[in-house]
């Protein structure tokens, strides 16, 4: 569930901090370029197809990911802002909808990635972590990506 934080979405949002061992250009890349994200992300097991990723502000975003008992889960995210090696912002369309900020934070040789998604509702977040299991998902995503920049770095 939500992490402790003075905010005021507090209740309704999940929220983390990765430091990762690589510079916020790389870390940045991958996140933007289709052929790199459809490697890392998603839970644990996921494969994902890109189907449009488009970077600017009101450009869509949208995936397959592909589960690992064989389910599709369809997705639709609206770019709302995008700052080159800084933040992300977009609208997940699809249910469950959502809000997410991603900001990537230089230091020194590495980079600290901060994820914030807010729901609606507390009802709406409780939901989503019930019955997707959000949470842990979240924190299995934070790791592959972090696995997949440790392994595109010693190629």
């Amino acid at each position: 569930m939500p992490q402790e934080r003075n905010s005021p979405t507090a209740d309704r949002e999940l929220y983390i901090t990765k430091l990762v061992n690589a510079p916020v250009s790389l870390v940045w890349e991958v996140w933007i370029n289709p052929e790199h994200i459809a490697k890392w992300w998603g839970p644990n097991g996921f494969r994902n197809t890109i189907e449009k990723m488009d970077m600017r502000p009101g450009g869509e975003w949208e995936f397959v990911m592909h589960g690992p008992d064989g389910t599709d889960y369809r997705n639709k995210n609206v770019f709302t802002e995008i700052v080159k090696e800084e933040r992300i912002v977009y609208e997940h369309v699809s249910a469950p909808k959502h809000t997410v900020t991603v900001t990537f934070s230089a230091q020194g040789a590495q980079t600290l990635i901060t994820w914030h998604m807010v729901f609606p509702t507390r009802e709406d977040l409780e939901q989503t972590v019930r019955i997707f299991k959000a949470d842990e998902g979240l924190r299995q995503n934070t790791e592959r990506m972090a696995a997949y920049l440790a392994s595109i770095q010693a190629a």
